[in-house]
């Protein structure tokens, strides 16, 4: 320590410190700007799971901020517009390029319309940049016309309108200027910027729907976002990292729901070899069969069995995994057709035709089947646009996150019936609650970084493991591939899934993770609520809330819903429940905006402000290192440098 107090590693931060800020009066301004920061509303967070890929729905709910635009709409204009005028505010807000071109083409384009749309849109967007620091507001504003639309914003009449005048004289330029069109996609993309301050991602952006590689570039652009990581996330991450049993996954779900597109045009990733191999090794579908049969396809033959002997050798090489009862290629007896379960019984297999199994080696690959494998690692490892993508859930990504006293995860934190929290081996060590979300962590990044084996294998388990805090369920893919009795397709679900039902457990699981019980909220994805039988998303008195609506089409009949939208804001929360959405042409031809239903609950007693939230903590830091640096340059530690 020195004669002042401090430790030399304290005065080398401060000196640092000085050198964005040289000068006592800087110093004040920035304690200024910062405490007033603190008494701001705190920004709107909107929180999304299970998109699977349906990138129009949620492109559509990104764009009308889940329905908060029209709300915003609905209040500023209030019955001062027409429904119809407010509707086509709306869907130009939403879709300006797209609005503009329709109008230019019903001829709607005059000078008044051009006055009239940018009038209105300065009104939404003067309203929305109130709750926030014009320094802030300045960062959003589109680059090239930052100065002009800051200036508009802060239009104030004075005693001769000389300022009014002023503005009105830009507004005029900006149309002499052919500017108009351009100026008005700035102002919409900057309206739907200051609704939504963060995007939480909670897991499964991929597989089911075709269009997750156009979310992902879409994400890529976006203003704030985090993901956390689901299950489908860390198939694709663990495939582009070159796992095989994670690439012939990603193969097969997409097979399964049509989705060549994005392996081959949007990855560029070639099936060529695969379906010629299948179509020369495996029997076509019979004439006159059904059930499961109808399924199994050549091409969906060879890949079920690349899969199954795959993921044998994984289950052989990691004892800790506890999953030898999935060993069931051994199993199976070809003169019988039918392969014996755990459960003791044998079931009849819905297909024989098995060319390349070898009983004496049931997981061993053919000479063909690893030079198909070696063939896709080589693809999957080298497909620049995919590694694109799965950098950006890597940089913005995490198995879960605590957030604003939220607790963010897709899946579950593996649990004992009993309520305790599950212990897993971690390649030796045993882990288990918040330790073993850490490990998972950190193991997924380390098969990127890496590409070691071990990685390799643990991310195939979190893709599917009983105890990964992404899947959590027994995953039942061999018998619902060829066992034609539904009564062996159960899946047994963590313990978790139950106990979250009573807020005890949500208590126990937001102190594990160093969180306050009542002051907020576990914020899960993965299973989708069938609100059509009743079931509610919010549960536990609103410990829990299981945000995963059916985004995916497939599971709109199941959940009765299109997905949710949890917004948090100043105000409280409140989960939106969308309708299907009909299609981009529809909106822009008669405003068919997406139907929401908004449940209020956890509804804020006072506004709550930045100063309530992890920004503030960050805030109140940052003014205390500057109190410390004012501190030094009084007493003359440190000099000015005027």
């Amino acid at each position: 320590m020195n004669s002042f107090g401090r430790t030399d590693q304290s005065l080398k931060y401060l000196r640092l410190l000085s050198q964005q800020f040289p000068t006592q009066q800087s110093v004040f301004t920035e304690i200024i700007n910062l405490q007033a920061i603190l008494n701001l509303p705190k920004g709107t967070e909107h929180f999304m799971s299970d998109l699977h890929g349906e990138y129009e729905a949620f492109l559509h709910i990104l764009n009308n901020c889940s329905g908060v635009v029209r709300e915003h709409v609905d209040d500023i204009f209030g019955d001062t517009l027409a429904e119809e005028e407010k509707a086509d505010l709306c869907t130009l807000i939403y879709y300006p390029h797209e609005k503009l071109e329709l109008a230019h083409h019903m001829h709607l384009d005059s000078p008044s319309w051009y006055k009239t749309t940018l009038d209105r849109l300065l009104v939404v967007t003067r309203s929305l940049s109130s709750r926030y620091t014009r320094s802030k507001v300045r960062k959003a504003i589109p680059h090239d016309y930052a100065y002009i639309i800051d200036e508009l914003l802060h239009t104030h009449p004075d005693e001769n309108n000389y300022r009014v005048r002023y503005h009105e004289r830009i507004i005029d330029s900006i149309f002499e200027t052919d500017a108009g069109e351009d100026f008005i996609c700035s102002l919409s993309d900057l309206i739907k910027r200051l609704v939504i301050d963060h995007l939480h991602l909670v897991g499964d952006i991929f597989d089911r729907g075709g269009g997750a590689s156009k979310i992902m570039d879409r994400l890529s652009s976006y203003h704030s976002f985090d993901i956390q990581w689901g299950n489908h996330d860390l198939l694709w991450m663990g495939a582009a990292a070159g796992q095989p049993a994670c690439i012939v996954t990603v193969l097969r779900n997409n097979l399964r729901y049509g989705n060549y597109e994005i392996l081959e045009n949007d990855y560029g990733i070639s099936l060529r070899e695969l379906v010629a191999f299948a179509e020369r090794t495996y029997r076509p579908v019979p004439e006159g069969v059904s059930g499961l049969a109808t399924t199994l396809t050549p091409l969906m033959k060879a890949v079920n069995v690349l899969l199954f002997k795959l993921e044998g050798q994984i289950i052989m090489r990691h004892a800790c995994f506890d999953m030898h009862d999935r060993l069931l290629l051994e199993r199976i007896d070809l003169e019988a057709g039918a392969v014996r379960l755990a459960d003791g019984r044998d079931y009849a297999l819905a297909t024989c035709d098995f060319p390349t199994f070898d009983p004496e080696r049931p997981y061993e690959l053919s000479e063909d089947e690893q030079h198909i494998v070696d063939r896709l690692v080589a693809e999957f490892t080298t497909a620049d646009h995919l590694h694109r993508h799965v950098n950006i859930l890597y940089s913005h990504g995490s198995m879960y996150l605590a957030h604003n006293r939220n607790l963010l995860f897709h899946g579950c934190v593996p649990m004992n019936e009993d309520g305790t929290f599950s212990s897993m081996n971690c390649l030796g060590t045993w882990r288990s609650g918040r330790d073993y979300l850490d490990f998972c962590d950190e193991i997924a990044r380390r098969a990127w970084r890496t590409h070691d084996q071990d990685a390799l294998d643990w991310m195939w388990y979190l893709w599917i493991g009983m105890k990964s805090p992404a899947s959590g369920r027994l995953v039942k893919t061999f018998e619902r591939t060829y066992i034609d009795d539904p009564s062996c397709w159960q899946e047994p679900m963590d313990p978790y899934f139950e106990l979250t039902r009573d807020e005890g457990a949500c208590d126990a699981i937001m102190a594990e993770f160093g969180l306050a019980s009542g002051t907020g909220h576990i914020i899960n994805g993965h299973t989708p609520v069938h609100t059509s039988e009743g079931e509610q998303p919010i549960r536990a008195h609103g410990r829990l809330l299981v945000i995963d609506g059916g985004f995916c089409s497939a599971y709109h009949p199941k959940t009765g819903i299109a997905g949710y939208t949890l917004i948090s804001s100043s105000r409280g929360c409140r989960l939106k429940a969308h309708q299907a959405f009909e299609s981009v042409e529809a909106v822009l031809a008669r405003n068919a905006d997406i139907v929401s239903e908004t449940d209020r609950f956890d509804v804020a007693e006072r506004r709550r402000m930045v100063s309530d939230t992890d920004t503030g903590v960050q805030i109140r830091e940052q003014i205390a290192d500057l109190r410390a640096l004012l501190e030094a340059y009084r007493t003359g530690v440190l000099e000015e440098r005027l």
